[in-house]
């Protein structure tokens, strides 16, 4: 059975190359092979008819190039992974997406080509992390890959258990710490009805709250008494809380969807205010289909 890949799509900008790096140090942590994706799109209005003319060959050399140069700074960087590039014709978003079915992890830049400047995330990134099949990883912020510890968020969702399994080993991996963090909202008095909830304090449900979350986190502290971890309860939305703990983290790891969410939706808000805002990378767990 061949081994899975860590899959990184790149198109030559700066963002596409921070990700290359991760996915390259990501690889060689994890004894994987790495795969380098660039999916390339010409001018169908003026090329449609002649899939071999010279529109095709100077975007295809174009691409070379741009894997070519992926290629030379992940090798730098990881220079015992198996590394192979692809150079695939077609939109970048399901193409990504085609490579994603048979990955480990997907890795993506925060913005691509053609994207706006002002953006916090690009629209295939975005696409890309609600639709894969795998976990993804979008590099963002500082890319740092060593100091800080790993963030987390922990909810009742029923991901939360697959999301502390990719936390908790990838701290133990990392040798790091880990930050839990768990928002909710306490049930306050009428009379406290026009006050925000955050600014309320209540002692008794704080205490029972954390009191569940040791309860909820102990099968794991158990199973890695090795990781040091640290707990925030917090009355704060949980977007706003990992964001904050997004600042001092070397990655942040989520669940797909959370509370609350419309049958439709495939990213939930908490995840996706992550995915535009985090000041780190933001890991995006998901079960892979049957």
């Amino acid at each position: 059975m061949r081994t899975r890949a860590i899959v990184v799509g790149t198109d030559g900008t700066e963002p596409s190359t921070v990700a290359v790096d991760w996915a390259a140090h990501e690889a060689a942590r994890r004894r994987r092979p790495l795969r380098i994706v660039y999916a390339f799109d010409w001018d169908w209005q003026e090329a449609r008819y002649s899939a071999g003319n010279e529109y095709v060959d100077v975007a295809r050399k174009l691409a070379e190039a741009v894997v070519a140069a992926a290629w030379d700074r992940a090798r730098e960087i990881a220079p015992d992974v198996t590394i192979e590039t692809s150079t695939l014709i077609g939109q970048a978003t399901p193409r990504l997406l085609e490579a994603a079915r048979e990955a480990e992890l997907l890795v993506l830049g925060s913005r691509g080509r053609g994207g706006f400047a002002g953006l916090l995330l690009g629209s295939v990134s975005q696409r890309v992390a609600t639709h894969a099949a795998c976990p993804v990883v979008v590099v963002r912020g500082h890319a740092a890959t060593a100091g800080g510890p790993i963030a987390v968020g922990m909810d009742d969702s029923p991901s939360a258990d697959l999301v502390m399994d990719t936390a908790f080993t990838a701290a133990t991996e990392q040798n790091c710490p880990l930050t839990i963090v768990r928002s909710y909202l306490p049930v306050i008095p009428l009379w406290l009805s026009d006050v925000a909830p955050p600014t309320v304090d209540t002692p008794e449900q704080d205490a029972a709250e954390r009191e569940r979350l040791e309860e909820q986190l102990a099968p794991w502290t158990a199973k890695y008494p090795d990781v040091p971890i640290t707990t925030v309860v917090t009355h704060e939305s949980a977007g706003f809380a990992l964001e904050r703990a997004s600042r001092h983290a070397r990655l942040v790891i989520v669940g797909h969807r959370g509370h609350g969410l419309l049958a439709g939706a495939f990213l939930g808000s908490t995840t996706l205010q992550l995915l535009h805002h985090a000041a780190c990378p933001v890991h995006v767990v998901r079960p892979r289909p049957a």
